[in-house]
């Protein structure tokens, strides 16, 4: 079942928000930094496979960012707050808005 979670890094002030397949893979993600809660990324797993197949990977990252590159069983240190779709689509589409007007 998917799941949905977010993450609070006090190191880097930002909040990771996670959007989870059952196998635990990361298929969506956004970072949002500081007091201002800027997003700094808003990426879709499915979107990074087709810009690397295309040969656009370097423009997709630079854009959008990546999702965590493992699974979240091999995390560690990391304390998540589940979340509902609802909360999770919430911040996902504001975030994904403001990053794409900003490379336009």
């Amino acid at each position: 079942m998917t799941t949905w979670m977010r993450c609070y890094w006090d190191e880097e002030d930002t909040w990771f928000y996670f959007e989870v397949a059952p196998e635990g893979w990361v298929i969506r993600q956004v970072e949002l930094e500081g007091p201002e809660l800027t997003p700094v990324a808003a990426a879709s797993l499915a979107e990074w496979q087709r810009a690397r197949d295309a040969g656009h990977l370097d423009e997709y990252d630079s854009r959008f960012g990546i999702t965590a590159e493992l699974p979240i069983s091999e995390w560690e240190g990391h304390d998540p707050e589940q979340l509902t779709s609802k909360e999770f689509e919430e911040v996902w589409g504001p975030a994904r808005r403001q990053i794409a007007s900003w490379a336009s």
